[in-house]
């Protein structure tokens, strides 16, 4: 039994929340939601996003989950929507996903009707791509972090699947939540055109749009929502594995939902925090200053004319703490949405998916903002991607918002000895300056992509575009105002037509800006992969996609994108073996926690332990915090807690310590309670046994 006596998460909505309606026979859906846990290796593995040498993985602060939605309408037509707590989806995780779906229920799920979409975490393991470009930081290809993924993922859905409820109602929400995001990259927005930026109040959006699942007895069932934030409250200094604000925000509202007694990942209500056009939008609300206190410089977020030393802080003192703030508010705006949705979605179901070869689309006067023929290029990064943001530095002496070469040329070199642009793509990407011209970069294997998968969900009167990509805040108005366009313009919407993009869906392709954002060439521009049309050939994509949709119209189902799995490359050693102290065991305290504490306090032990790798411990735990109740042990606490964090760390050759930590705050009761270690450790000849330890009893006051 899980037992937790206090725990105070802040919302007090949960009754209102959960009250039962009225039995509906004439329920519009049939929803299934599952969760399962995608936590990888929690040592020694870079962490994907900041691409930052020396981060890597050390422990773990939050578990991530891969949490399904699966919507059937009357005539059974159905969409599987997963957000999976990843800072991306590669093609080549959904090309897997797919082969074991398919394998298990045939053509009932298929590329067209699945979308998977990543929160953009930056505290998670990297090396799940099949792409060179994404598994630098990491040494290569990770196949432990790889099949965790692809199979939480389809867990996850087999779940969702296998808990389709006989009917059931989604219902739609949209609030403002402030407070909560900036713009990372202002210098940039305000490229834009002022008649267009003058239609909005804010230069992000601080639009939350939600959806509300209840079966057709009045019982949520879970909740799906999307906010533009990005996942960067965690620094890139960070090694514990988190979701990072998001990811709280989904742990404190299921503990809200499901009682503070049931382990995180484990209870039936499901709550998703999905992403949106979040390209230049940080959580880092305090803005960007130099080491001095000072206002990092305007135009190209420097400090004496670098960029390593500018960095976005806020809203707390810490990142942990940051991370926590924006999570809340995220929870907390989903909590007011979620009790007062009223707004029933009624109709079908329908989807429409394709593949486009991006680096060669040739885009209509109606959608440049030209108004000329354009077409997009051959995959290419500038010298402002190396620049980094104002949410992770780069190093080197990049700076953005330059369309000069002539600050680097060493680096522009190097790039060059990897691929030698052409006259015509450095044309095509001007006023890029092409640092790396990943398009034409095979060695050792493909870098970046060139096909891309584009794909539209209806369900009643909301549509939700799935892009292969970071859309900036003004990029992705554009592209909705364009899908919203295309609907009218066959009569398939109205004013209550309600457009969302779900980000970084099903591959990812980097940013992509508007034209004249592009032109400025801050992180996002020099980082937007296939020039500066590329907003304009999605809109004109999506536009087809859109009317297609629409009137039941067949799309091509365009190029296939190549499999890649078999050409993959990994420079980082597994775990040879492990080693128990001279004399000892594993599991044997190395430092034990004191007999008694005074509330709040963190409390630690430390264990001689082995390599997290040995054993990923999927929907399992690392440690427990357990409470004496009775003369029975019972677990208040696991590794998947906020309370909680489980650290890493190697001692010589193949030892570990491990460290346990648990944040008790005046929310936990006093009483007798200990610390316990779970872990694996490998032999010499291979062979991997469990192992345990406990702290001692202790007393909190």
């Amino acid at each position: 039994m899980r037992m937790q006596k206090g725990y105070c998460v802040a919302l007090i909505l949960v009754a209102a929340v959960v009250a039962v309606l009225s039995s509906d026979p004439n329920a519009n859906y049939q929803i299934g939601t599952g969760i399962w846990d995608i936590t990888g290796p929690a040592a020694e593995i870079g962490m994907m996003g900041y691409a930052q040498p020396g981060q890597t993985t050390a422990g773990i602060h939050l578990r991530l989950r891969a949490r399904a939605f699966i919507f059937v309408d009357r005539n059974g037509t159905r969409v599987a929507f997963v957000n999976s707590d990843t800072c991306m989806v590669f093609n080549g995780v959904k090309q897997v996903v797919m082969q074991k779906l398919q394998a298990l229920y045939g053509n009932l799920y298929t590329w067209e009707n699945v979308m998977i979409s990543g929160i953009h975490t930056h505290a998670g393991p990297a090396g799940y791509s099949f792409l060179a470009m994404y598994d630098i930081s990491s040494f290569g290809f990770h196949k432990q972090n790889f099949e965790v993924i692809v199979n939480g993922i389809v867990s996850a859905i087999q779940m969702a699947h296998e808990k389709l409820s006989k009917g059931g109602n989604i219902y739609l929400n949209i609030g403002t939540l402030l407070n909560s995001n900036t713009n990372r990259s202002p210098s940039a927005y305000l490229a834009n055109p002022q008649s267009e930026r003058d239609q909005y109040p804010y230069n992000v959006d601080k639009t939350m749009t939600l959806l509300k699942f209840l079966d057709q007895d009045g019982n949520a069932l879970g909740l799906l929502n999307w906010f533009s934030v990005h996942g960067t409250s965690m620094y890139n200094t960070n090694q514990l594995i988190s979701g990072d604000n998001k990811g709280y925000a989904e742990y404190l509202f299921e503990k809200t939902m499901n009682g503070a007694q049931t382990a995180p990942g484990r209870g039936p209500f499901v709550a998703a925090f999905a992403q949106t056009n979040e390209g230049d939008v940080s959580p880092n609300t305090k803005g960007a200053f130099c080491d001095n206190g000072q206002p990092c410089e305007f135009a190209h977020s420097t400090c004496g004319g670098t960029s390593e030393n500018c960095h976005g802080y806020g809203p707390g003192s810490t990142d942990t703490e940051s991370t926590k703030i924006i999570g809340t508010n995220q929870a907390m705006a989903a909590m007011g949405l979620f009790k007062n949705a009223s707004r029933q979605l009624t109709g079908g179901i329908s989807f429409i998916h394709t593949f486009v070869d991006m680096s060669n689309v040739t885009v209509s006067p109606n959608f440049t903002s030209t108004h000329k023929w354009e077409h997009t290029c051959s995959a290419a990064l500038g010298d402002a991607f190396a620049a980094g943001t104002t949410d992770g530095p780069g190093m080197f002496d990049f700076t953005q918002g330059t369309n000069s070469s002539n600050k680097n040329p060493f680096w522009n070199f190097i790039g060059g000895f990897l691929s030698e642009p052409t006259q015509e793509e450095i044309d095509c990407q001007s006023p890029k300056p092409i640092l790396l011209n990943t398009g034409d970069i095979y060695f050792p294997l493909q870098w970046t992509p060139k096909i891309l998968p584009l794909q539209i969900f209806r369900i009643g009167d909301l549509v939700i575009v799935g892009v292969p990509g970071e859309f900036t805040t003004m990029s992705g108005r554009r592209l909705r105002h364009t899908v919203r366009s295309a609907l009218e313009s066959v009569g398939a919407a109205t004013k209550d037509t309600v457009i969302v993009i779900a980000g970084l869906s099903n591959a990812y392709s980097h940013y992509i800006t508007t034209y004249e954002e592009y032109q400025y060439q801050r992180y996002e521009g020099g980082s937007t992969l296939y020039g500066p049309h590329t907003l304009a050939a999605y809109q004109q994509l999506y536009s087809q996609l859109a009317i297609a949709l629409a009137t039941k119209t067949p799309y091509p189902p365009g190029p296939t994108p190549p499999d890649l799995s078999g050409k993959t490359f990994s420079f980082q050693p597994g775990v040879i073996w492990d080693e128990a102290p001279l004399f000892g065991h594993f599991g044997d305290i190395y430092e034990d926690v004191q007999s008694s504490y005074t509330r709040p306090a963190d409390i630690s032990v430390v264990f001689y332990g082995a390599d997290p790798r040995n054993d990923l411990r999927t929907q399992d735990t690392f440690l427990t915090v357990e409470q004496e109740v009775n003369g029975n042990w019972q677990i208040i606490l696991d590794d998947g807690d906020w309370d909680t964090q489980y650290h890493w760390k190697r001692r010589g050759v193949a030892e570990s310590l491990i460290t346990c930590v648990w944040n008790a705050t005046t929310a936990y009761s006093p009483g007798t309670y200990r610390i316990r270690h779970f872990g694996n450790h490998k032999s010499i000849v291979g062979t991997i046994s469990p192992y345990s330890g406990t702290s001692s009893t202790f007393t909190l006051n």
